[in-house]
Formats: C-alpha cells, structure tokens, sequence
C-alpha cells in the first residue's frame, strides 16, 4: 500500500475544491486536489468541435465568482494564468412571453424601470435595487462564511443597522415568501415578475417556492451589479487558469482518482483512500461531495451518530434540468430585433408559466410549455462562433428525473431518458425558440443535447440529475442546508470538513465554502464586501 503525506487533501475538483486547494496551498500547506473523474473543473467546462463553435457544455454565467468572495483573494492571480471575462454592455437580460411581449433589462435600473407601465414602479424597482445592494453588503459575512455562530450574529447586527427594525422584519418576511408572491405585493404591473421569476429557476427554486422572494432580489441586485460575465474563450479556460494556479501553489492534482474511504484514526479525520493508496493528511480532510456520499458512504458508519446518517438519506435531490447546444450557420432572426444584443434571454410568461412547468416536472411529467433559458454567449465573445454565425446555449431546468408521461401527450416516455425521448423534446424546445425567431430550425448546423442522465454521469454530485447538489427550497437552503444537523463546514468529525454545492450557500460559482474552509483551517476567518458594481 502506497503512502503519500500532505497538510490537507481535497476531495472533489469543483468550484470550492478549487478554491479551498489553491487558498491552502497559496498559504504554503502541503496540498492534494483529489478527483474521480479525468479532469477537474466539476461543471465547468466548454467543447470545441471541428466547425469552430466552442459551447460552455454546462455552467457559463459568472456574475457569482467576479462578485463573490473568492474573486478579490485569486482573481489577480487567475488572470495572470490567462482568465479573461468578457461581460455585459447596456443590454442585461430579458423575457419574452408566449405572446411577444418582451420585458428587457439594462445595466441600469433605472433604465430597467423606464419602460414599466405603471409610474409607481418605475419608483420602487430602482429603490428595491439600492435597499437590497444594502442588505448584501450587510450580509456578506454569513452569505461568505456560516448562517449561525458569532459572524451570522454580528451580520444581523450590521443589518440591523444599516436596514433598521423595519428593515430586518421584511428581509425575515421576504425569506419565507415566495417570488410570485413578492412581486406581486410590492409591484403593480407585471414586468418585475415577467423579468426575474425564470430566474429563480437558476436558483433551484420555482415562482412559489417559499424564500423566492428574498432569492428574486438577490439575483436581480447581483446582475445589476455585476451584468453577466463569460469567459473569453469558453468555461474550459477558467479551469485552464486554474490549472496554473494550483501549480503555482504547489497543489498535487490526482483527476481520476476515486476516494472511496475518509480515514479516521483516533477519531480525527487522517486522510483518505483510494484502492491501495493513503493519502494522508496532518491537518484536514475537505469533501466537496453530497450529504448521501459523505455520510452513507466515504465515512465508516461509527464515525456517523445514526440521527446524521438517517439526515443524510433524508436529502432531496432538485428537478432535473437538460442542456442543448445549437451551432447556427447565420444570426438568431428574433422577431424582436432587440433580443439580437441580449446574452440570456428567458422564454416565459413570467410565474404564471414558469410555475406550470415546476408542478408538471414535480409530478414526473415533461412539461409541455418549459422555461427556456436561451444563452447567446457569442454576443458577448464573438470569438466562439465562425464569422457572421451564431450559437445557442439553451438550458431546462424543470424536468423530472424519471419521467411517467408528457404533459403535452405527445412523446413517448417508456424508456425514459432514452435517445429518442431527449431528441424529442429537444424539438419541443427549438419548436418553442422558433416561435420567436421565425426561421431557427432551417439555420441548424449541428446540435448537442445532454440530458439528466448525462449530467449525473458528469457529476457525481448532481444526484437524479440536479445541477444544485440538492433542494434548495427553504427547509433545506440557508440555515438548514444541507440539514439541520449537518448544517456547518466543520463536521463533528475533528479535522473533517464538508464544502460544495450542498453546503452553504448553495449552488454557484462563488467558492464561498471553499474560501471559508481554507481560512478556517488557516485560522484567518475573513469576508471581503461585496459591492454593488
């Protein structure tokens, strides 16, 4: 058996595994990146085919990374090893609705606001914009580090000051309020809902989950701030960056290395194994893995209090979610010809059909009128498409895992996640795309589709095909993420730490949970204010 000394081993190359190995190993700590499949990055990556169209094959947006706290501690650093972004001009997002209707967001929120019909509006979204900026910056340590202990005590007190009591009880409010109900409440016509409801989708949420009414905001203040940064030259040169930088820092990366035991010795986490080897680990343990896979699995059932175990099978996995990639020979011929300079545009009426499409995927049914999140990167870095052509990213995310029939009564689910299934409703959605640019299908020049199978198969974290490591509805995000007794970086296994997508914060591309472990272990607890930008 093979024995190889390190200060820290991470297992799972993610976002925050990438972020905690390159910390430590910045700090001088010996360090091993650990992960089971042949390359690192988890869901970030881009293809390029022979036709020169490169597609961000999963993840693309990063308004997260650049406007969390990760980004002011590596940033420097990933852009001398060649990371470059490429963001939004004037033009944001926008959704447009089954019957044309376009609502279209601008950098500014006010610019953003001019065009709501009804006057009050036009007063309150640039207001609700600037409060929430406030809320962020209030609750940055907690949203960078723990929902509870003294850092979550001293974010409500900064809170506390800069929102009022007034303002902290609606902050409370809008936590356990859901999207459509908050817009709904706060505003009188429909733009605000018609523009970010589809959003919360990228949030793991649905328009009447609760805690979309905290989340809605969020998101909305996040890209004003921040717009909706892509890297230039596709996702894979951001993990090509940080392939650098790990060098930089000494850190050992082991792709295809599949961990299959946490070592405990004298009830501490030592190391881990993987076949005959040890990979041993003087300090501390990282698992950047699910709730299921740490607990049920990589630890040896008396390490893990049987409550916790029985937690950890209590996880619940999301919706499924689906990905198509579309090579176009010539431009999107949208009708409204303003959807040309927009880099995501959403396909929905807002919470009215976007909340249809989450109770039909929540009752294992494909939806017969998805929320299709259309991505047009190319706008942003024309460097991804030949000359004069385009390219669509086009994402689901209300699909169920194991599907029982078709809403429409129109596709064959039998098989389930079959070839003929995927390609059958990848029709359904470039049908839908078409409706609103007229002439799509005839512009094809190839497509890609991976379903909720092929995201599991990429990602062992994604479980039944959730791209988010696990519900995010309220019961299960913030305090209680993963769960209430598994809700802290620092597991109640001394020097065994638990990071990623199912931990707090949540999904994204902040590495928020990496950065925090890291300082932990360091012992420099930090956060770095995120500003609205």
């Amino acid at each position: 058996m093979s024995r190889t000394e390190y200060d820290a081993v991470v297992v799972g190359a993610g976002i925050n595994g990438m972020v905690a190995a390159a910390v430590l190993g910045l700090a001088g700590r010996r360090v091993a990146l650990v992960e089971a499949r042949d390359r690192i990055g988890g869901f970030i990556a881009s293809h390029t085919g022979p036709d020169g169209y490169t597609h961000d094959t999963f993840s693309s947006w990063h308004p997260q990374f650049t406007g969390g706290p990760a980004y002011p501690v590596l940033g420097e650093r990933l852009l001398r090893h060649g990371l470059e972004y490429r963001t939004s001009g004037d033009l944001l997002t926008a959704s447009v609705a089954d019957d044309g209707r376009t609502t279209l967001a601008h950098r500014d929120p006010a610019a953003t606001a001019a065009s709501f019909a009804d006057p009050g509006d036009r007063d309150r979204y640039p207001r609700m914009i600037a409060r929430f900026a406030r809320v962020l910056a209030a609750a940055g340590p907690v949203l960078a580090g723990e929902p509870r202990g003294a850092a979550a005590l001293r974010a409500t007190a900064g809170l506390l000051r800069a929102a009022g009591p007034g303002g902290l009880a609606a902050v409370a409010r809008d936590t356990v309020t859901s999207g459509r109900a908050y817009t709904r409440r706060e505003f009188t016509g429909p733009e605000v809902d018609h523009l970010w409801a589809p959003w919360l989708l990228h949030a793991g949420l649905g328009p009447d989950h609760a805690s979309g009414g905290l989340m809605l905001q969020m998101l909305a203040t996040t890209l004003h701030g921040d717009g909706l940064p892509v890297v230039a030259g596709g996702a894979g040169r951001f993990v090509a960056a940080f392939t650098g930088l790990l060098d930089e820092a000494g850190v050992t990366v082991l792709p295809g290395t599949r961990v299959e035991h946490v070592l405990i010795e004298r009830g501490r986490a030592a190391g881990v194994t993987s076949g005959a080897t040890v990979l041993r680990a003087r300090d501390a343990v990282l698992c950047s893995v699910t709730p299921e896979a740490l607990y049920g699995g990589l630890l040896p059932a008396a390490a893990v209090p049987p409550r916790v175990r029985a937690e950890a099978r209590r996880h619940r996995s999301g919706r499924a979610a689906l990905h198509l990639h579309v090579a176009l020979a010539g431009p999107v011929p949208w009708r409204d010809a303003r959807l040309a300079a927009v880099p995501l545009v959403h396909l929905t009426d807002g919470a009215a059909s976007t909340a249809i499409a989450c109770a039909e995927a929540e009752a294992r049914l494909l939806p017969a009128r998805p929320t299709v999140g259309v991505g047009q990167q190319h706008v942003l870095d024309p460097s991804r498409v030949p000359p004069g052509r385009a390219a669509l990213w086009l994402q689901l995310q209300e699909l169920p895992y194991e599907p029982l029939a078709d809403a429409a009564g129109e596709i064959d689910v039998r098989g389930g996640w079959d070839e003929a299934s995927l390609e059958a409703y990848a029709e359904r959605v470039l049908a839908r795309v078409e409706t609103h640019a007229p002439g799509l299908r005839g512009l094809v020049v190839g497509t890609r589709v991976l379903g909720p199978r092929d995201l599991e198969a990429a990602n062992a974290n994604a479980v039944r095909g959730d791209p988010y490591g696990g519900s995010t509805e309220l019961d299960q995000n913030l305090l209680w993420r993963p769960g209430p007794l598994m809700n802290r970086h620092r597991t109640a296994v001394p020097g065994l730490w638990h990071i990623g997508a199912s931990t707090h914060p949540g999904p994204g591309m902040s590495g928020a949970s990496g950065l925090h472990a890291a300082d932990r272990i360091l012992a420099r607890p930090r956060w770095h204010r995120r500003t609205n930008r």
